[in-house]
């Protein structure tokens, strides 16, 4: 079985294989009761996800509304709710179970609840399996941006079952893709090479290559916090978790200006393109890697330009943004392919030029 160990304060594995889910047992032994946190849309696969773990826990499922609505206080509250008056105590478990917004929420609840019990992750997703679920945030959006409230709460472990992805649409599939995409240009460029041999395979759920770019996504995000877990040694001329957010700050705006009906993978794609041409600008990222960011990212169907809000409008909401400090604008570039840079205050034309490379 492919598994990626990810060695933090309290170690645990991720688990990347066709019927992993058959572990969740394991995962939550000695739990008294497991509450199964999942998105309204997975109701009947978390009831019977819940009756395989068998009479010797007490199982809840916890419905909560389906994408990003989930990430609200209200939600938070109503969780909470429903595990106290369920008797939940510091010995049992939170499963989030679905993309990931809910386990980023259902990581959240695990996190306060009691001020803190057991979590695993069950991601549904392929952005959920190689970003949300691993690393240890957790978090929900309040109206002045998207996780801006959250805690790092790591899980005891992460299932990643493939035969869960069989049925989502191509769409989604392409929106977790740039996840694994940003992971080969920030970090291991076989991953381009994989997708640029053949696109289409590269999407297909059940292919031998999507699995191995997925867990070569997934082990550079586990070597990352690792040594970073929570994005505290970042530096010019030495990047930590944050070069995770390679680009994520404007990703962030523009899901946050259009209310976060935009996928996370679609407005992260825009957002590397943005970064390639302000790298070419500040950092000299060649005129061919600025290419290679279009080419690669629209074989995969996802969006290399964007004319849905002006530059000023997305300008104010990346100054709120959550790697931001006090009013220095803090962004993470490419001065080469494979390799990160932060880029703290850049030039505000420059930032303007590179937004106007945008537009279709």
């Amino acid at each position: 079985m492919a598994s990626v160990h990810v060695a933090t304060e309290r170690p645990y594995d991720v688990f990347i294989e066709s019927g992993c889910s058959a572990r969740l047992p394991t995962l939550v032994s000695g739990a008294s009761r497991v509450a199964i946190v999942h998105p309204d849309v997975l109701t009947d696969r978390a009831v019977r996800l819940a009756g395989d773990l068998g009479d010797q826990v007490e199982a809840v499922t916890v419905r909560v509304p389906n994408g990003e609505p989930a990430k609200t206080s209200g939600v938070l509250v109503e969780c909470w709710n429903t595990l106290l008056e369920a008797g939940f105590t510091r010995n049992d478990v939170v499963v989030g179970f679905g993309g990931g917004a809910t386990t980023d929420l259902a990581g959240f609840v695990a996190a306060t609840l009691l001020r803190g019990v057991r979590y695993v992750a069950m991601p549904t997703t392929v952005l959920a399996m190689v970003d949300a679920a691993v690393g240890g945030k957790t978090g929900i959006n309040v109206p002045a941006g998207k996780n801006l409230v959250g805690a790092f709460w790591e899980p005891a472990g992460v299932l990643c079952d493939l035969d869960l992805l069989v049925d989502l649409p191509p769409a989604e599939v392409s929106s977790g893709l740039a996840e694994v995409v940003k992971a080969g240009f920030s970090h291991d460029p076989r991953i381009l090479e994989l997708v640029e041999q053949d696109p289409v395979d590269a999407r297909d759920v059940t292919s031998v290559r999507f699995a191995e770019i997925v867990r070569r996504a997934i082990d550079y995000k586990a070597e990352i916090v690792a040594a970073d877990l929570r994005e505290s040694t970042s530096a010019v001329g030495s990047v930590g978790r944050e070069g995770l957010n390679y680009g994520h700050t404007l990703a962030h705006a523009i899901e946050a200006h259009h209310h976060f009906s935009w996928r996370h993978g679609e407005a992260v794609s825009v957002g590397m393109v943005f970064m390639a041409e302000v790298s070419q600008r500040l950092l000299g990222l060649d005129a061919d890697a600025v290419r290679r960011h279009r080419d690669v990212l629209a074989s995969l169907g996802l969006p290399v330009t964007y004319d849905g809000a002006r530059y000023d409008e997305l300008r104010a909401i990346m100054s709120r943004d959550k790697k931001a400090r006090g009013s220095t604008l803090r962004l993470i570039g490419l001065p080469r392919i494979g390799e990160v840079e932060l880029v703290e205050d850049p030039a505000e034309q420059v930032l303007q030029e590179a937004f106007a490379t945008l537009h279709p």
